[in-house]
């Protein structure tokens, strides 16, 4: 077949043949005929090229579009003979949290916890709407963990943790995997990830781990301690240049033994006790035991965690597709 172009009928024939489209407007299919082309083999083409030109309207929308992220609610529960908002069930979100995340340009929207059993307020809602509908998930920091949720009873009374709290992340984490969206827990948040695959804690590392070092004392996030990056970890090749890093320590339990299909990103450079971890079978679902929302963004002193928000970002466009 020749490869001669002949325009469409109507044609000026002396006309220059100029395929830029019109400044601000979407490329326009190629529709003029090929010389020996049949009418059959020129409309197969000419929406062929219409419909490739409408997929990629549509993905460069889909990727200006912001991203939404999910960040799970601190829950404070009513306090006995209190009045006023302490007599109240109150969800919150911890600013530092917020603005780490929202400083990428993103949209942060606290996911509440849904009761479809309420008398007074039910709602068809359900937490996998918002595993659908947004693109990532943050489990912030808080209360500990229940031992009950890994099948423990507290060894001391001040150790029982948020059991409700529990039950309402552990449901959101599921839904968000199960939605192959990306999820990034931070302090609690890294332990829940480990208890919901199986793995248990450590309900105080004072107590259970003597030879450890303090990992959290008055100075609360001023307190810093060193971890390093084992060699073939995701963090290792995220931080290349920086195998070991100070990060701020403000947590008295840790993970213990690791859940099913999780990995270790990071450990305490003193003591070993874990301080990252991640689940391989998904894009991202990591946790820090650290709070990278407390590090001020270039700071020589602290790492610089906004390569992990980055990725865990990336990864949440991605899954838009």
């Amino acid at each position: 077949m020749s490869e001669k172009i002949i325009p469409d009928a109507g044609a000026t024939p002396d006309a220059p043949v100029d395929a830029t489209p019109t400044t601000g407007s979407a490329p326009q299919p190629f529709t003029r005929r090929i010389e020996g082309e049949s009418p059959w083999t020129q409309t197969q083409r000419i929406i062929s090229a219409r419909v490739r030109a409408a997929s990629d309207r549509i993905l460069n929308r889909i990727n200006q579009r912001t991203l939404k992220i999910g960040i799970s609610a601190r829950i404070f529960h009513p306090e006995l003979g209190a009045k006023g908002l302490r007599s109240k069930t109150l969800q919150y979100l911890e600013e530092s949290i917020a603005q780490w995340v929202m400083s990428r340009d993103v949209l942060v929207f606290m996911i509440p916890t849904v009761n479809t059993n309420g008398m007074l307020h039910p709602s068809k809602i359900k937490l996998r709407d918002y595993a659908k509908h947004l693109d990532g998930l943050v489990l912030q920091g808080g209360a500990d963990v229940s031992p009950q949720s890994y099948s423990e009873v507290a060894t001391r009374p001040e150790w029982s943790g948020d059991r409700t709290r529990d039950m309402y992340e552990l449901e959101l984490l599921h839904e968000f995997v199960e939605a192959g969206k990306p999820v990034l827990g931070i302090c609690r948040g890294c332990q829940l990830i480990n208890v919901a695959f199986g793995g248990t804690l450590y309900q105080d590392i004072a107590s259970d781990v003597p030879t450890a070092i303090e990992h959290v004392n008055d100075l609360y996030d001023s307190h810093y301690h060193v971890i390093h990056f084992p060699q073939g970890s995701a963090l290792r090749s995220l931080f290349s240049a920086k195998p070991e890093a100070l990060v701020n320590s403000i947590h008295h339990q840790a993970v213990k033994d690791l859940g099913r299909d999780l990995v270790v990103e990071a450990v305490s450079g003193k003591d070993d006790i874990v301080e990252a971890i991640r689940y391989r079978k998904a894009r991202f679902v990591m946790g820090l035991q650290w709070h990278p929302e407390f590090h001020r963004g270039g700071s020589a002193e602290l790492l610089d965690c906004t390569p992990i928000l980055d990725d865990f970002l990336a990864a949440a466009r991605e899954t838009r597709f």
